[in-house]
């Protein structure tokens, strides 16, 4: 057994929590698993595994060494299936990131279809609002949502996302409706801090112009979901800017309303985003493929909204 068996055994050990069934896998005896382990442990100088008479567990330097292993030995794998074939059937597990909101929504179904299509893939999924390091976290790919930095990795626009100012029919019957950005000032505004600039909002001053005009804006409610946002909102605590994949279903029930729609808000688009570096395997190629036509390039949530007139 070479020193690359010797990782996917260390893996396996890890992955399994047991030196039997990692054995059984690979046709060894469970001596000479943990034999073999012992061996890697020595060369390395230090302990990989917690052991127990009853369990195993990877100590802090096993989980870090496992962490690049394991991506060491995927990236193997897809530089095999790259020479092989281009045009091989998708496999292997696929790593994603994406944003909680929209995850669960709209990715949701399209990534069960994925899986009933490619049923020798497995899913690896990330869902929250926190920016993830594709390379160092060692992600296939991730579903990125607004103006993306410049930066190595690879971005193919998928569709456009239209953020709305909005706000329940009841807060606008209590306060009023501003009819032009800066009586926002006047206004209780719900705030999505995850954001660089969360409490102030820019709007296009007129259609095709490229100046814009920034408000500042305050409120008594800063959140970093977009859900509990639109929930503060229905139930009148103020007005919000969330996009029209969120509240698309409430401005077309009437359980919020548009307002401002004469303003454009600053808007972005939603990306697939994967490194640069990285041979695009048939799973992450399959994956961005379903997204375009999943959602490109006119979202289905923004069917309708074209005719909501603020009021």
């Amino acid at each position: 057994m070479d020193r690359l068996d010797d990782l996917k055994l260390f893996t396996l050990v890890a992955e399994t929590k047991s030196f039997t069934k990692a054995a059984d896998k690979l046709g060894l005896s469970k001596s000479a698993a943990s034999r073999r382990v012992a061996e890697l442990e020595a060369r390395l100088g230090t302990r990989l595994f917690h052991r127990t008479t009853r369990s195993i567990s990877l100590t802090q330097v096993g989980q870090g060494f496992c962490q690049r292993v394991s991506q060491i030995l995927a990236e193997l794998e897809e530089a095999e299936r790259s020479v092989t074939s281009e045009h091989a059937a998708p496999r292997g597990t696929l790593k994603v990131a994406a944003p909680m909101s929209f995850g669960l929504s709209h990715l949701a179904p399209v990534l069960c279809g994925y899986m009933e299509r490619y049923p020798e893939v497995q899913v690896d999924m990330d869902v929250s609002d926190r920016f993830v390091d594709l390379v160092e976290e060692g992600y296939d790919v991730a579903v990125r949502i607004g103006r993306l930095k410049d930066s190595s990795l690879v971005a193919r626009r998928i569709c456009p996302i239209r953020m709305v100012v909005c706000a329940s029919p009841a807060y606008l019957a209590r306060r009023g409706t501003p009819q032009t950005p800066a009586e926002l000032v006047e206004h209780d505004c719900l705030l999505y801090t995850n954001s660089q600039s969360f409490d102030q909002w820019s709007f296009r001053i007129a259609p095709g112009s490229a100046e814009t005009q920034g408000v500042r804006v305050q409120g008594r409610m800063r959140v970093s979901n977009g859900d509990v946002l639109r929930q503060a909102a229905l139930a009148g605590l103020g007005i919000v800017v969330l996009p029209s994949f969120i509240v698309g279903d409430d401005l077309l029930s009437g359980k919020l309303r548009g307002i401002l729609t004469e303003y454009t808000v600053s808007e972005g688009a939603l990306h697939a985003v994967y490194p640069a570096n990285r041979h695009l395997s048939p799973k992450v190629r399959a994956f961005v493929d379903l997204l375009a036509t999943s959602f490109g390039p006119v979202p289905y949530w923004d069917a309708g909204l074209v005719v909501l007139k603020g009021g």
